[in-house]
Order: C-alpha cells, then sequence, then structure tokens
C-alpha cells in the first residue's frame, strides 16, 4: 500500500487539482443543463409554430402533443409525456422574448447556448412556470440563481410565499425592484419579512410550547431558519451573555449579516408584545452599538419575533425614525397565498 505524501508542496498540488476537478465537473453539469433547458425551450417553439400555422380547429394542440408523446417516447425513451411537452410549450410562450436572439429561426435549432439566458436547471423551470404572476416569477428566478437554491429551496420559498411578504414589508418604489433586482440588500428594512414563517420547526399552534422550546426547535433548525431569515446572514450565537452593573442580560439569537454589515439580535416572545419588549432589545442593541460592533460597521438591528405584534405598541414606543428596532409576527404554519394577496390589493 503507497503512503500518501504529506509534504506541504505535495499538499498544495493536490488541493489545487482537487479544486480543479470540483470545478470541471461542475461545469460539465452546468453545461448539461443548459443544453437540455435549450433543447426543451427550441422543442416548445416548434409546437408552437407548427400551432400557429393556419390550424384553428378545436383540440389541435391536444391531439398534436398526443402523438408527438407516442412517437417520441417510442424513439428516446422517457421524459416526452403530454404533459412534459406541454410545459415545453408554456415554457417556450413565457421565455421566448428573454432569448428570442439565440434561436435560429431559420434553421430551427439553437444557435448559441447561453447560461446567462438560463441559469438553472429544468426542474427549476417546471416550478417557475407555474407562477401566473410575472414579476413574482421574475423574481424567485433572479433569487434561485444568485442564491444557488436547490429545487427544494425554491419551492420552500415559493410555498411560504416570500414574494409577497418581501411585497408587504416595502414601500410602492421598492416593490418593482423585486422583480428587476431580487432581493438587494441595502437598508436594515431590506432585510425584513411579514410575517417570517417556521413551518419547518414542527411545532403545532395548538399546543403549549415555551420561549424556550421556540429557540431550541430554532436551533435545531438552523439551516433552515437562515434560508428563512433570508440572504447575508451568519450564526454568532444563542443565549449571548453581556454585563454591566453587576447585572447579566442574555440575548436570545445573534447573528451577523455580511451585507449589510451589522450584527442583528432576535428576541423570541411567545405572548402579545409589550413596550417592555422593545425597552429591553433598545438595551441590546444599544448595548452592542457602543461596546460590541466595529467603527467601520453599521448600527445593529434588533428583530422581536413574537406571535402577536401590535403596531400602536411599536409606534408609540419607539422613536419616528427608528430604523433598528422591528417587531414582526412569526407563525408556524404556510400563510395563505389568497390572504397575502388580498392584503396587497388593500
Amino acid at each position: 500500500m503507497v503512503k500518501a505524501v504529506r509534504d506541504p508542496a505535495h499538499r498544495k498540488l493536490y488541493e489545487d487539482i482537487n479544486a480543479f476537478l470540483h470545478e470541471a465537473r461542475n461545469a460539465v453539469v452546468r453545461n448539461i443543463n443548459t443544453a437540455m433547458v435549450m433543447t426543451y425551450f427550441e422543442i416548445g417553439r416548434m409546437i408552437v409554430v407548427d400551432e400557429q400555422q393556419g390550424k384553428k380547429r378545436a383540440g389541435y394542440a391536444e391531439e398534436t402533443l398526443k402523438k408527438l408523446s407516442i412517437d417520441l417516447t417510442k424513439d428516446f425513451g422517457k421524459g416526452f409525456s403530454e404533459r412534459n411537452l406541454e410545459n415545453m410549450r408554456k415554457f417556450y410562450l413565457l421565455y421566448s422574448i428573454k432569448i428570442s436572439q439565440t434561436v435560429s429561426a431559420k434553421s430551427g435549432i439553437v444557435s448559441r447556448i447561453s447560461q446567462k439566458n438560463f441559469p438553472l436547471s429544468w426542474s427549476h423551470y417546471l416550478i417557475l412556470i407555474r407562477m401566473e404572476n410575472e414579476d413574482e416569477r421574475r423574481f424567485y428566478e433572479i433569487e434561485a440563481a444568485n442564491q444557488n437554491w436547490s429545487i427544494r429551496e425554491l419551492e420552500r420559498q415559493f410555498n411560504s410565499s416570500l414574494y409577497e411578504r418581501l411585497v408587504l414589508s416595502r414601500d410602492k418604489k421598492k416593490i418593482r425592484d423585486l422583480s428587476k433586482k431580487g432581493q438587494i440588500l441595502i437598508r436594515p428594512q431590506d432585510a425584513i419579512k411579514e410575517p417570517y414563517v417556521l413551518e419547518f420547526l414542527g411545532l403545532k399552534e395548538e399546543t403549549g410550547y415555551t420561549e424556550s422550546d421556540l429557540e431550541s426547535a430554532i436551533i435545531n433548525r438552523i439551516e433552515h431558519f437562515m434560508l428563512e431569515l433570508g440572504k447575508g446572514f451568519l450564526f454568532a450565537g444563542r443565549q449571548v451573555r453581556f454585563s454591566f452593573d453587576e447585572e447579566h442580560y442574555y440575548v436570545d439569537l445573534v447573528f451577523y449579516n455580511r451585507l449589510l454589515k451589522c450584527f442583528v439580535l432576535i428576541d423570541l416572545k411567545i405572548g402579545r408584545l409589550k413596550h417592555q419588549d422593545l425597552g429591553q432589545m433598545q438595551m441590546y442593541v444599544n448595548y452592542y452599538d457602543r461596546m460590541v460592533k466595529n467603527p467601520d460597521e453599521n448600527s445593529t438591528i434588533g428583530i422581536i419575533l413574537c406571535k402577536e405584534a401590535k403596531k400602536a405598541v411599536v409606534e408609540f414606543t419607539l422613536p419616528k425614525d427608528n430604523e433598528q428596532i422591528f417587531a414582526r409576527k412569526y407563525q408556524l404554519y404556510l400563510p395563505s397565498k389568497a390572504e397575502l394577496k388580498r392584503q396587497l390589493e388593500e
């Protein structure tokens, strides 16, 4: 048995080659995914073009897709069911404007494969084409690509109505940016949602649980919780203690956001929000601003997650120009999209 060489020079060479091979494999996978997406886009285009060539009889699309499915499955195997062919058709109709320059109308084949046009896998796009709202669909496509969301993560964010919750937390001027740029963190308010959805904790509304139970459940699902918090968050600790005047104080959860360049303190409340809770968070924030953060870092953010956030209590307890402390409701079940859309309309 040959022993691995452990000298530093060999180790450096091995690590460089290892990193290169991983990147090469990832590049191959990305190219395969892109080729697959572009191929399905072109098949969708061919179906739509054929459909529009004066053939307007009822049931044309269904009849064509059924025959195509039988013939393509016979020659190429699985993947060409009527439903999949309809998805390809819908995919082309939704995205044709986006990449019309990349398809050769003369030859009918893909003239240039571009990952920039389609950065996600076909499975991602199967989720995206279910979204009727174009702005919502664009937002999720941008975020899935920028944050490297898996299919499961994309489904979770869509099912938890991330887009609607971010819209409810923004003024009208900022809403349009979501579909053009995705979620951009510049101000503390940009990182806030309404409400926070914690269905992944497995806690039930009807059963009794303590704030300690809630905190432990979050720690046990910390990766899920950080996905819910959003981009740029790093976990710093739980029950983080600081002291002055011989008194000890404990912050439930401490995070750092590398995009906002500031600490984010989270306090958990299972009951109704009280003005004392806001006063306590104000003290925590003041302490971190004066004793913990570096001069080149931005002001600390405090978030109180509670079952019921009273806007009037927040309004009359905190200063009018407050941009550091936020009280937000959390819920243990996925929100109703219909209810959130009604709130948006209002």
